[in-house]
């Protein structure tokens, strides 16, 4: 090898805009490995060709693009492929993160400022036994829109052919929390009359559950208020009712879809949180 080609690893920090700790994770794994290292000494050297492959390195790392995510993107490139979709998915994505945050840190401002329960009234219902047609999956927040498209979807195909006699509005049902840090366990429900036709073929994955009644601690949202995150709050000031006035969590927190226009964040939609309660296990203070 013609080591006029070579630049020894400090150079190369210099030309690329990387430190030699980063150079050295890059090569451990994988991104950036050296043209050479010395076999008495270690030492890296790479080629001075290899500089512009280093300062996309940099700048793909700054966008915040995993390592893993990096490799390959710098394999399709050697491959001659176009990384220009690649870069626009992730600015979106980015984008849409963003937009999250921001109305996280608005929803929190305000939740400091005013307290939950100013902006969101918890009332007490009561609800009998139901039977209901139920679709589940375990997914994160990015997941939810569609499988609940996909499932409402196929469950109204599956109702249309009883035909069912639907109960009440559709409504799911949260085992934990659902965002991008979570994932849990979430069921499209839609409530039928136990005593009229009954689902029959239920495809994979679909099912009917006899729910026992319950008692309700709910708060109702509407128009932005009920699109993703600020909906959040909601059942922030829920769990706050329900722990300040002493009842225990009895089940699952339901969305119920009181109006819905089929558009996020639309102006006319209205959402129930309905949360089950026990009985009080102490007073409240």
């Amino acid at each position: 090898m013609d080591r006029t080609n070579l630049l020894p690893i400090g150079q190369f920090a210099q030309a690329s805009g990387l430190t030699v700790t980063a150079l050295r994770h890059y090569d451990a794994s994988g991104v950036l490995p050296p043209a050479r290292v010395d076999p008495d000494s270690g030492y890296r050297y790479f080629r001075r060709d290899q500089v512009r492959t280093a300062q996309l390195i940099r700048v793909l790392r700054q966008l915040d693009i995993p390592v893993e995510q990096v490799r390959g993107m710098l394999a399709r490139a050697e491959a001659g492929a176009d990384l220009a979709p690649a870069l626009a998915a992730h600015l979106k994505a980015a984008e849409s993160r963003l937009a999250v945050q921001r109305a996280l840190v608005h929803g929190l401002l305000t939740r400091l400022s005013e307290g939950a329960e100013m902006n969101h009234r918890v009332t007490v219902r009561e609800s009998d036994a139901e039977r209901v047609l139920v679709r589940g999956a375990t997914l994160k927040n990015s997941g939810l829109d569609g499988f609940l498209r996909t499932a409402f979807q196929d469950m109204y195909a599956v109702a249309g052919r009883g035909p069912l006699t639907f109960t009440g509005p559709a409504f799911v049902r949260y085992h934990g929390v659902c965002d991008e840090e979570n994932e849990t366990l979430v069921e499209a429900c839609l409530p039928f009359w136990a005593d009229g036709a009954q689902p029959t073929d239920l495809p994979e994955g679909m099912s009917v559950h006899d729910l026992p009644e319950n008692t309700f601690a709910c708060t109702e949202v509407t128009g932005p208020a009920a699109g993703f995150p600020a909906i959040l709050t909601a059942y922030d000031a829920v769990a706050d009712w329900i722990s300040t006035h002493g009842f225990t969590f009895a089940g699952p927190v339901r969305m119920v879809y009181r109006r819905w226009t089929g558009t996020p964040d639309h102006p006319d939609n209205r959402f129930e949180i309905a949360w089950p309660i026990g009985e009080p296990t102490q007073h409240a203070p």
